[in-house]
């Protein structure tokens, strides 16, 4: 009798022998749904690979077995780097805004990886992708890999991405983050424009200063004493000041480093930083741009999460974990409380307080027409405007503000020197007279 196995090739007879290995996958569709099931893959590769080809996006990915086809797995390739990655602002916008366009055009997110690997030019960003990549065949999440691979992308990048991938919404977040991080790049890069003039007038403001207390004050205090006069009070005033600089100056800079420190300890505890957090938002010209910039995003992200089917609260939670500000998300965390007893979104806003009034009624007019999604667009859209008339506000005040300080400075000091000098002049004349 023929044996069962005569006739078949060298791999067929040991696969006879050594069963694939099944692969458990929790994964997304294309539409956001999250399907969970088992496949039949020799490597983690080629499980990868079927899920690509079924249009799904892995979270979690492990076998029941261990893969021994073709000697060793990809999971047992040597990692990409040997410990975080320091980016700098444009490598992250870059980083992000080819993802998205490479994840907005269809490709899977191992795959998009896997591209930006092969044709990036820049080792970090190469050695970022690298790891990145591995990281998700491994099975991890995307944004879990994120806070390993580099602490550059931060912790609100990192939770608008786990958000994204929960929701299925991942390159229309990316892309919001593309946007937003360039607006931030572009106001510092205007604020650095507009300081660049002031500063010249700054230092050669402290230039003068320097000369004045040190050089023309101390000759000041000996021609009045020739003079036999006594000084005028805008004159005491720069001499004590004079005194206090040149005698002083390790004291002075003691405090200001102390008091440095001691802002930095505060701040650091809970309730320092819900102090600081609270008191930014109340600054003048600099809090209005923190709270639209808030709003602006808050919007556009809960948006996109509940546009893609996620519910209103789990949104909301994972908008809590994304908002570095902790004064805002003490408010959200009130808030999520109320929404989870039943309350309306709108209604819990109003009790918690905090929320600007037009906010609250354009959330408010979303649930009576069942359209919230769109309603936090519209929302996103207006407060983004209201963020960037701000922000162009305060980079045209800049240069004319610090330029009128330094010039009224300045001046003072230049003013009481000269009339100190005159009166002293005329001091010693007046006493020449009469002898």
């Amino acid at each position: 009798m023929q044996p069962v196995h005569e006739g078949l090739s060298d791999d067929a007879l040991l696969l006879s022998y050594h069963p694939m290995p099944t692969f458990v996958y929790d994964a997304i569709r294309a539409d956001g749904t999250r399907v969970q099931g088992e496949l039949e893959a020799r490597t983690k590769s080629e499980a990868h690979a079927q899920l690509d080809r079924d249009r799904l996006q892995p979270l979690s990915l492990s076998s029941r077995e261990p893969t021994a086809a073709d000697g060793k797995s990809e999971s047992d390739a040597p990692p990409a780097s040997t410990g975080p990655v320091r980016l700098n602002r444009n490598q992250v916008i870059f980083f992000t805004e080819e993802l998205s366009d490479l994840l907005d055009a269809g490709l899977q997110l191992e795959g998009a990886l896997r591209i930006i690997e092969e044709r990036q030019q820049t080792p970090v960003l190469r050695g970022v992708a690298t790891a990145l990549r591995q990281h998700v065949r491994d099975g991890g999440n995307f944004s879990d890999a994120l806070r390993k691979v580099s602490p550059s992308f931060g912790e609100l990048y990192c939770s608008l991405v786990s958000a994204g991938e929960i929701s299925g919404a991942l390159p229309r977040i990316l892309k919001r983050q593309v946007k937003y991080l360039t607006v931030m790049q572009d106001l510092r890069s205007q604020i650095v424009q507009a300081l660049i003039y002031p500063a010249f007038i700054v230092g050669c403001g402290a230039l003068l200063m320097v000369l004045f207390m040190g050089v023309l004050v101390p000759q000041l205090v000996v021609l009045f004493e020739n003079a036999e006069k006594k000084m005028p009070a805008a004159t005491r005033v720069l001499i004590g000041m004079s005194t206090a600089v040149t005698q002083y100056w390790w004291l002075i800079l003691g405090m200001l480093l102390g008091g440095w420190l001691a802002f930095y300890l505060v701040t650091k505890k809970p309730e320092g930083r819900l102090w600081w957090d609270r008191v930014r938002l109340g600054l003048p010209l600099i809090g209005p741009v923190l709270t639209s910039g808030f709003l602006a995003q808050f919007c556009q992200t809960l948006s996109n999460l509940v546009g893609n089917g996620l519910p209103l609260l789990t949104g909301l939670k994972l908008m809590e974990r994304a908002t570095p500000n902790t004064w805002i998300r003490q408010r959200l965390g009130q808030v999520i409380e109320i929404v989870g007893e039943g309350g309306s979104f709108s209604r819990a806003m109003r009790k918690v307080g905090g929320f600007p009034d037009l906010f609250v009624d354009l959330v408010a007019v979303g649930e009576q027409t069942g359209d919230l999604s769109n309603s936090l667009e519209k929302a996103a859209t207006r407060y983004e405007k209201e963020m960037n008339r701000r922000i162009e506000r305060i980079t045209a005040l800049i240069q004319p503000v610090v330029i009128v300080v330094i010039a009224l400075l300045v001046g003072l000091v230049v003013y009481s020197i000269i009339t100190s000098i005159f009166e002293a002049i005329g001091g010693m004349r007046g006493g020449g007279a009469r002898r």
